[in-house]
């Protein structure tokens, strides 16, 4: 693949793949406000570099919950890898496994967890870095029977989408009428156990909006693994999931695929910074493109960054190998980065290193 950012990588899979699918992937909800202001909001912050500084070689690695990462930089929870590429999930498995770094496997993927925790295993030499993303459904005992295959695979963490109650309207899919997977291809996690007639029938996620703090509560009581709140933008919320025992939180706007017109996810991380006050590690999602856009989530306080739609677009190209130079070129860009504004570790990044400024809004709708 001869790409030299993201973005390229972006425009080599939109001719690839299958426009209803790449819709699917890139699109969000009603005039899709929110996917564009992520990324947009990236360039409206400027680096102010230090100089002379003799600060050696960067250092990217890092540790989260327990997990050691070679960058922080984590693979987000997103649906649907088989439709980009044969591999699907596994693939991306077997390159978040080799970069060193955690994949967060979604509820939705179109291949087993235990598939997936086999191939992060074959590819590590034993080891997995994985966690696992659910919503949380309002039959319990099918919820924790998913959590309990999170568990049996050696997932080291739960990952609770919270911010959606109800399913975002997307037009574009609504246009393309792509509302359910091809034949022979299905979301695995959802498969019922096995009964006695072996069925082990697909549900559908359910979307309810009876969904509460209470059912955190009960998660809490089911589960010894590190529970992560994914979805978490108001500041009260985030003090409310410290309350509720979470162990991190990941300031996501589902990518502008829910409610459309939430900010940027990266002008709400410094209210949801001061709420947590450094008590439990926060992640972002959201307009994750360079290398540059990671060292100002670090700098804004941030202690990891998750990318989502930039993976499918490297599963779509070249499978496990498209995944792989996804994270080394955000991880080549982030070493640069460091070195350029004079920091010798991530650690180093500090607010006083950013300054806000103003610029026309370039992007238009698709």
């Amino acid at each position: 693949m001869q790409a030299f950012s993201l973005r390229d990588l972006e425009v080599q899979a939109q001719r690839r793949l299958d426009p209803a699918v790449y819709d699917y992937f890139a699109g969000g909800s009603d005039d899709e406000v929110t996917v564009r202001s992520n990324e947009a909001a990236f360039a409206r912050i400027g680096l102010l570099p230090r100089v002379l500084r003799g600060a050696g070689p960067a250092e990217l690695e890092t540790t989260l919950l327990g997990c050691r990462l070679s960058m922080p930089v984590l693979i987000g929870p997103t649906a649907f890898h088989r439709l980009a590429h044969p591999e699907g999930e596994r693939a991306t498995a077997r390159a978040a496994a080799t970069t060193g770094t955690i994949m967060i496997v979604s509820m939705a993927s179109t291949v087993a967890i235990e598939e997936v925790a086999t191939a992060a295993r074959e590819a590590a030499g034993g080891e997995t870095n994985l966690w696992f993303q659910i919503y949380l459904q309002p039959d319990l005992g099918f919820t924790e029977s998913v959590i309990r295959r999170a568990e049996a695979v050696g997932c080291s963490a739960i990952v609770v989408t919270v911010d959606s109650p109800t399913f975002g309207r997307r037009e574009r899919d609504l246009s393309n009428g792509f509302s359910d997977l091809p034949p022979g291809m299905c979301c695995e996690n959802l498969r019922e156990p096995m009964n006695g007639n072996g069925s082990g029938k697909i549900r559908k996620i359910v979307f309810s909006p009876e969904l509460s703090w209470k059912d955190i509560e009960w998660l809490r009581k089911v589960t010894e693994l590190k529970i992560v709140l994914k979805g978490i933008v108001h500041p009260e919320d985030a003090k409310l999931a410290l309350r509720h025992g979470a162990d991190a939180v990941l300031v996501s706007n589902h990518g502008g695929r829910q409610l459309d017109t939430v900010p940027a996810t990266i002008e709400l991380l410094p209210a949801i910074v001061n709420a947590i006050d450094g008590r439990i590690p926060l992640l972002l999602d959201g307009g994750i493109r360079r290398g540059t856009d990671v060292l100002k989530a670090l700098a804004l306080g941030a202690d990891a960054v998750a990318i989502g739609r930039p993976v499918l677009w490297g599963v779509a190209l070249a499978g496990e190998a498209g995944v792989a130079q996804v994270l080394e070129m955000l991880r080549s860009e982030l070493n640069r980065a460091l070195t350029l504004c004079g920091c010798s570790s991530v650690r180093d990044l500090t607010p006083d290193l950013l300054q806000v400024r103003v610029v026309e809004e370039l992007c238009t709708r698709r």
